[in-house]
């Protein structure tokens, strides 16, 4: 693996924010340095900034390349993958990471368990996370390097509290992925009738971690022994999906929605599939408010659950956006005062944005927000948000609208 002269490392630390790129023309006069290497860990660390402020933080650390830090888990969502570990009565003394890439799970992990299994097929990956890990805390973790998963699990004899698997999706010529069959390794083949080196007789629960672009429904299908469901999302960005394993299925399985927010407290909906088929849901005309729900709960298809679980009325059945007459704070998602709304065309919202300027979003519109906007001629920004939608009786609107204003912040 590479290791970092002390020079090198200083010189990264004086120079986090300058253009990695420019260090290479100046080769003359900085002799001294491996510019290449040094560049690329500029980098790498850059793109750690906010994702893993820890690592970033720790100067002795040797970073991968950035396509390895851009695909790793962030520092929140990791914390979140082990609190659920956690939630178990019995202590965790095993957990086994069977794709371990930079570490970032497995050290989130060790806070949790007593002892963790790192499996990683990259040499080089792994030497480097066996380097870093412990400089973080990860003094609890076992390095497998050079080992893919089907190979440790064939010579792995005890049994673990927990399996998790976070799938590679690229495929052989690096383009993205997301199905599970696509990916590797690909975990349905470890159910098929007489494999030996799956993972059901290994471990007590697995945790798999998927795209945030995953069909949840189709999972469903093809896995037998999904227990519940995380949809973790990071500032209204859905990140990732996640699926806990037990031996034997719940019968409802419960859905858990959460976006982890920078500021103010993290949102969490919780919901069962089938409550969600039979939740109670109103129909109306856009009222005071709107309420539109965060990317989990979109992502995690709460449509019905989430009008019943807050006493909201939905504006049409397939048009997921929430109304009331009084503003509910709490609502895990932005709300909105209503304003007015109009025709989709370009005379009659200019009457109501003069500036020719609002932030405008699509929900079950014909058109992308794109093509609408250039069609309304309308720059991005402003303190207006228009939502172009379809309302409980098909007509196409545009909804104006701004953040609320409550008033007791007027008197």
């Amino acid at each position: 693996m590479t290791f970092l002269s002390k020079i090198e490392q200083d010189f990264i630390q004086n120079h986090l924010n300058d253009d990695p790129h420019t260090l290479l023309l100046r080769q003359s006069e900085l002799d001294n340095l491996r510019l290449k290497v040094v560049a690329a860990q500029l980098v790498a660390r850059q793109k750690a900034r906010t994702k893993l402020p820890d690592w970033y933080a720790n100067p002795e650390l040797v970073f991968p390349p950035a396509l390895s830090v851009e695909q790793a888990s962030s520092e929140r969502t990791a914390a979140y993958k082990a609190s659920l570990i956690a939630q178990n009565r019995d202590a965790v003394s095993l957990l086994i990471d069977l794709t371990g890439g930079m570490g970032v799970d497995s050290l989130a992990f060790s806070k949790q368990a007593k002892r963790v299994i790192y499996v990683e097929q990259q040499t080089e990956l792994a030497e480097l996370t066996a380097y870093n890990l412990p400089k973080l805390g990860g003094t609890n973790i076992d390095f497998y390097p050079s080992t893919d998963a089907r190979q440790f699990l064939s010579g792995f004899s005890e049994k673990a509290d927990w399996i998790y698997l976070d799938p590679a999706r690229r495929d052989q010529r690096g383009g993205k992925v997301v199905r599970l069959e696509d990916c590797e390794p690909n975990i349905l083949d470890w159910y098929k009738p007489g494999n030996s080196t799956g993972f059901r007789n290994k471990a007590v629960s697995v945790l798999v971690k998927t795209s945030p672009m995953i069909d949840v429904e189709t999972v469903m299908q093809q896995v037998p022994d999904v227990a519940a469901i995380h949809v973790v999302s990071v500032d209204n960005e859905c990140k990732e999906v996640l699926f806990v394993l037990w031996a034997q299925r719940e019968p409802l399985i419960e859905v858990t929605a959460v976006n982890l927010r920078s500021t103010g407290p993290d949102e969490t909906f919780n919901f069962r599939r089938n409550e969600e088929k039979t939740a109670h849901v109103q129909f109306s005309n856009p009222m005071r408010y709107l309420y539109e729900p965060n990317a989990s709960i979109l992502k995690a298809g709460a449509f019905r659950s989430v009008a019943e679980r807050f006493g909201l009325h939905k504006i049409a059945p397939n048009s997921h956006l929430y109304t009331s007459e009084e503003w509910l704070p709490d609502f895990p998602g932005r709300s909105f005062e209503m304003l007015e709304d109009c025709k989709p065309d370009r005379k009659e919202v200019h009457i109501f944005c003069p500036e020719k300027k609002a932030n405008l979003s699509v929900r079950n519109f014909p058109e992308t927000a794109d093509t609408l906007r250039k069609k309304l001629s309308l720059a991005a920004g402003g303190d207006l948000y228009l939502f172009a939608t379809t309302l409980v009786d098909g007509k196409k609107r545009i909804l104006i609208t701004r953040k609320p204003i409550h008033p007791s912040l007027l008197q």
